[in-house]
């Protein structure tokens, strides 16, 4: 079991525990797990919950590195939620983050907490909102959820944080690949890092580039408008004003607009793990489990078509519920 008066004091080793259990696959795991999670719901949603995302090699753990030292050098607390990306052959991972950010990690008012994404689209893991929570209920002031980058359904970063920013290269074309609606619109901030040596002056091309795309595309907030900051991690040059602008946009969302759309935040949330509990129930039913094999190989000798074959498998587990 896990200590809630430890958790909630702020204690490493039962913060780590917590999240530990809220990973486990195991069944009674997770019902120790949704136990924890109701014990601790009154004490979360203080936080600030931001969103990094950007494809690899942007400096993402860099910057996160720089921007977490800072805000804990003006008294918050900085826990750092990092997402490694899995193996689709092995399922594992490196899990590497902390290595990555030597100083963050051992700073005492920080916590760095590296999960595969294992499985998940869009560089999320299945219970990072889970330990959002948790790491709320410890008394963290700033979550950051840093993604893998892949490239895939940004929607899932931005449905579970409060402001999202996104980070683009200069000079290597990754500019115009920001400049893409879809992305776009998603962005509360943009950051244009390694705006350094050789790459100072691109960035600051790069820079006038995204704010002139930006002029073309609706924010997600109104009364916003997006700001294009340039960064270089290395020189640690740029970092206060991307946590002002953060603090600047959770102001300008104000409290009663930042509860509305952590409700709606909770409400994909809820229909997204129904979703996934569903296919969970289904893979390990012993009633239809003799027909994944016999279905898969029709569908793939072309013998049927997927969405009928889907339509058996549910249809037949459903009648084992009757």
């Amino acid at each position: 079991m896990i200590d809630i008066d430890a958790l909630r004091s702020g204690n490493r080793r039962a913060l780590g525990k917590a999240i530990t259990l809220l990973e486990s696959t195991r069944a009674d795991h997770r019902v120790s797990a949704e136990q924890l999670l109701e014990s601790i719901m009154p004490y979360t949603g203080e936080s600030i919950r931001i969103g990094i995302t950007g494809v690899p090699g942007v400096g993402k753990s860099s910057l996160i590195e720089v921007l977490g030292n800072y805000v804990a050098g003006l008294g918050k607390r900085v826990a750092v939620l990092t997402i490694d990306p899995s193996s689709s052959l092995t399922g594992g991972s490196i899990l590497g983050d902390k290595t990555r950010m030597e100083t963050l990690s051992i700073n005492p008012s920080a916590f760095i907490r590296p999960s595969p994404s294992q499985t998940t689209l869009g560089g999320v893991a299945r219970r990072t909102q889970e330990a959002v929570l948790v790491c709320e209920a410890a008394g963290f002031d700033v979550i950051i959820v840093e993604t893998v980058g892949v490239g895939q359904s940004e929607t899932l970063v931005a449905s579970m944080t409060d402001v999202f920013v996104l980070m683009l290269l200069p000079g290597s074309g990754d500019e115009l690949q920001g400049i893409k609606r879809g992305i776009m619109e998603l962005a509360d901030i943009a950051v244009i890092n390694k705006a350094d040596g050789e790459l100072k002056g691109k960035a600051t091309r790069a820079a006038a580039d995204i704010k002139h795309a930006l002029q073309l595309i609706q924010p997600r907030l109104a009364q916003w408008r997006v700001p294009v900051e340039v960064t270089s991690a290395l020189e640690n040059r740029g970092i206060d004003e991307v946590w002002q602008r953060i603090c600047d946009y959770s102001d300008t969302l104000g409290k009663a607009a930042l509860l509305e759309r952590r409700q709606v935040q909770s409400r994909q949330w809820f229909w997204n793990e129904t979703r996934e509990r569903l296919l969970d129930e289904l893979k390990s039913s012993q009633f239809v489990k003799a027909d994944f094999g016999s279905l898969e190989r029709q569908v793939m000798s072309g013998e049927l078509p997927p969405s009928i074959a889907a339509g058996q498998l549910v249809t037949k587990f459903l009648e084992q519920k009757k």
